[in-house]
């Protein structure tokens, strides 16, 4: 009777445990892996074996019917979450805590299958986009009230941004648009990216978040009134493909000309050497936008 409730019992925590989601914290650069090394606690001693070990430990838990998220580990912050919580970083539970901490507000991508070699960029890719976000949103807030009229600047260029953003979705039209915005601050160029998914007639799909990001990118180029540009690569069925933009100039967009689109893709970064053209691209002159109405504009 007792081994009956015993077994009864752990199968109920095996039902249990597979509705507990898991977060791992990823040493995904071997800089941040040797970093680790340095503790006595940490048990790995080579960088591949260890993202072949995390790999299927993710893929066993799947199996199992669990739910893990991952994201990226970093020493340094480690090291002074440590400090300031009073903990041993030579500890694995120290490790755990941290990891905890990451997974409530740090970028996580929920693992599906996919293999380490497609995992980790999309991780660090998120890291970038949270990076991004959380530098602009912090600019903007800190911007303060206009000294002249006393209104918000940061949220005036937010709306400004958005009714940017809306006008450029109208001036593309159909198709499927895959955007870049940019902006270079201080030698360091802050990208977003965004597809709107325009194939089906009176239809826009985009992703709200990453629409956000666009915007608020934009928005801190209004701001800062520093070099910002929107590339766009547009399919549509049946034509080739065009790569075209804007640059902001005012607070409005201004179509760049074809010529200077074609000589930044098909020049080589290093040598200045032009290089051969992508097959079936059209570089383009980006259609005008309707920006004229004042909508969030502050010039002064």
């Amino acid at each position: 009777m007792g081994h009956t409730q015993h077994s009864r019992t752990t199968s109920m925590r095996r039902v249990l445990l597979r509705e507990v989601a898991g977060t791992i914290g990823l040493l995904a650069d071997e800089q941040d892996f040797e970093a680790m090394r340095l503790y006595r606690s940490f048990a790995f001693d080579d960088h591949t074996v260890y993202l072949r070990q995390v790999e299927g430990l993710l893929k066993s838990q799947a199996a199992a019917g669990g739910y893990t998220t991952v994201t990226l580990f970093d020493p340094a912050e480690f090291t002074d979450f440590c400090r300031d919580e009073g903990l041993d970083p030579d500890n694995a539970t120290s490790r755990t805590r941290f990891t905890a901490e990451l997974a409530a507000s740090g970028p996580l991508v929920s693992y599906q299958g996919q293999p380490m070699a497609d995992l980790v960029p999309e991780l660090v890719e998120e890291a970038v986009r949270q990076a991004t976000w959380e530098f602009a949103t912090s600019v903007l807030s800190r911007t303060g009230a206009c000294a002249v009229c006393g209104q918000d600047v940061g949220r005036m260029a937010f709306a400004r941004a958005s009714y940017l953003v809306s006008r450029v979705i109208e001036a593309l039209g159909e198709g499927a648009h895959h955007w870049v915005c940019s902006v270079l601050t201080d030698g360091e160029s802050l990208h977003a990216v965004l597809h709107v998914d325009a194939t089906e007639p009176g239809t826009v799909k985009i992703d709200e978040s990453a629409a956000m990001e666009v915007t608020a990118v934009l928005a801190l180029a209004i701001v800062t009134r520093r070099a910002s540009a929107v590339i766009v690569r547009s399919s549509v069925t049946g034509e080739e493909a065009r790569v075209h933009g804007w640059h902001l100039k005012d607070e409005g967009l201004r179509p760049i000309p074809g010529g200077r689109v074609f000589d930044a893709y098909c020049t080589d970064a290093d040598s200045g050497d032009l290089s051969a053209p992508e097959p079936g691209v059209n570089y383009c002159t980006a259609p005008e936008v309707d920006d004229a109405k004042p909508e969030g504009r502050h010039l002064h």
